[in-house]
């Protein structure tokens, strides 16, 4: 299986150029059933990075562009009054697919953001009285533009946390940027990607992430970094235990996409700053990669 992932990545650099490990972080997100964020200003290829993803595994693909007047119901659907059958009939909405991209998510209003809760949590949305079960897999990919950017609404930490990873894209080296000058457009090559995974690999793959075993001394080092996160100065409280559980999720997902069956404290470091970051920040923007930085310079692999 590590060949087929490592074909995955491999395609999915062609179209995001100079992004490796931000590719493989996506896509470790997906193997452990998290759901990711996405933090850049405009146009660093946050969309072609969903999209390229739901298409070289053949996923059903949907895009909602949040802005301040958008409504629930506008993403989880709605009923209407339909003659013909005589009754309600029901409309979903764009999150009954198996890649939601939550386009400047923090462009709505609270009450439309907290929507998603329910979705990315339990996998199935409530409405009308009615639980309806979301498609399997279901995976959001939520873009939000830097808070310093007008129009925005802060994400509650309850929201952030459901997100098991935040990235950065940032901007291309030169030379990835040369090429992408020169090269065709993204959306084009995007369009032309074959399905390289399919979604019973898919299955197989994410299932597999719950066989990878993780030792006692190597969940001793997790609460060792969850301890210390919480008697961090700064902080009002640390990483939650749901912050561990994901982390070692996460971790588990890239020993996986590393052909191994056990987790290293190498794969808990390469997760941590993904998984980490936007749970220490708490209202400090630029803090929480120095906090990271800090938490694993300081806790020790071996106690």
């Amino acid at each position: 299986m590590k060949k087929l992932v490592d074909t995955v990545v491999s395609e999915l650099n062609q179209i995001l150029l100079g992004k490796e490990q931000q590719v493989r972080l996506a896509l470790c997100g997906l193997l452990a059933r998290g759901h990711l964020l996405i933090e850049d200003i405009p146009g660093m290829g946050k969309t072609t990075l969903s999209h390229a993803l739901a298409k070289v595994m053949g996923l059903s693909y949907q895009r909602i562009q949040f802005t301040n007047d958008l409504l629930p119901a506008d993403v989880l659907g709605y009923s209407m009054y339909d003659k013909q059958a005589g009754s309600l009939v029901f409309h979903p909405g764009p999150i009954f697919a198996q890649v939601v991209l939550a386009d400047e998510i923090n462009r709505a209003s609270p009450r439309t953001q907290s929507a998603l809760l329910e979705a990315m949590e339990e996998r199935q949305v409530s409405i009308e009285g009615e639980t309806r079960p979301l498609p399997h897999p279901f995976f959001v990919i939520a873009t939000q533009n830097p808070i310093e950017q007008g129009g925005t609404y802060p994400l509650p930490e309850s929201q952030l946390d459901r997100f098991l990873m935040r990235l950065h894209l940032g901007y291309p080296d030169p030379r990835a940027e040369r090429e992408l000058l020169e090269g065709e457009d993204r959306r084009t090559m995007t369009e032309k990607l074959p399905i390289l995974l399919s979604q019973a690999d898919l299955k197989t793959l994410q299932e597999g992430v719950t066989r990878i075993t993780a030792s006692p001394a190597l969940l001793d080092y997790v609460q060792r970094l969850l301890e210390q996160s919480r008697r961090m100065p700064g902080l009002l409280y640390g990483l939650s235990p749901r912050a561990g559980l994901g982390l070692v999720r996460a971790a588990k997902a890239w020993a996986l996409m590393e052909g191994r069956h056990h987790v290293l404290p190498d794969d808990i470091q390469a997760v941590f700053p993904a998984v980490a970051a936007h749970r220490l920040e708490q209202g400090e923007s630029g803090k929480s990669a120095e906090r990271v930085r800090q938490l694993l310079a300081t806790v020790s692999v071996l106690e």
